[in-house]
């Protein structure tokens, strides 16, 4: 069946077939996927439109496949260990270097007078997240899973260098709070399973505000997982 495109339309056509490596079925899916929550227009029936669900979607499916991608390919490996991987994976860091390496800075689109305002911070980060939602719409989930294992893990993920990357996140946010003269705590909320298999979630506060949560099947491990997000979040 032909398809009019627009001149625009062609050029997204021909980045996300370079990207994915096939032509998109349906363009608008991956229109809404560059869509930033800055210029978004409501719809008939008053929804603001932007790439905000996909990248609900995108975060959800990543997850999956990188957990199933890292259980595979680490046999031997406790659950700490999967977890703490794949968060350093699918943090706002790492999607936007990787949506960086790909191209996707090139594509998102934004209402550039706003550019420096705080909800632009992980822009690239979650664009990615975004584009895999698009792609899971678009293509399908053994499309999607093959995307994301050999055209982002394999092309562009060293997964050597994240693993021997065992940044101390809880002494970066102790060492920033001392320079800013603030006073950090760390607190678990929750605990839960068996002796031998127990959750722990731990929340990071400044003051008495609560910038992050973060779980492990440790202590240590929930927080420097919550330290990391509490990184992120300050951009420290």
């Amino acid at each position: 069946m032909f398809r009019w495109y627009s001149p625009q339309d062609k050029k997204l056509v021909a980045a996300v077939k370079q990207i994915t490596g096939r032509k998109p079925s349906n363009i608008n899916v991956y229109k809404l996927a560059f869509s930033h929550t800055s210029i978004a227009k409501e719809n008939v029936d008053g929804f603001k439109e932007s790439n905000e669900r996909l990248e609900y979607l995108g975060d959800a499916v990543l997850g999956m496949v990188i957990a199933e991608y890292l259980f595979k390919r680490f046999p031997y490996k406790d659950e700490g260990f999967l977890t703490e991987i794949r968060s350093r994976i699918v943090s706002r860091e790492s999607l936007g270097q990787l949506g960086r390496k790909i191209g996707l800075d090139k594509l998102v689109v934004y209402d550039t007078k706003r550019k420096t305002a705080l909800s632009f911070k992980y822009l690239h980060g979650d664009t990615m997240e975004a584009f895999i939602g698009a792609v899971f719409l678009d293509k399908g989930f053994k499309f999607c899973r093959h995307f994301i294992t050999h055209n982002m893990l394999n092309a562009h993920i060293d997964l050597k260098q994240i693993i021997d990357n065992d940044t101390n996140y809880k002494s970066k946010i102790i060492e920033w709070a001392q320079r800013q003269s603030k006073v950090v705590k760390f607190q678990m909320v929750d605990e839960k399973g068996h002796s031998h298999q127990k959750q722990f979630k731990i929340q990071i506060l400044i003051g008495e505000e609560v910038i992050s949560f973060g779980m492990g099947f440790s202590k240590k491990n929930a927080e420097q997982d919550a330290a990391r997000k509490a990184c992120e979040t300050l951009n420290i």
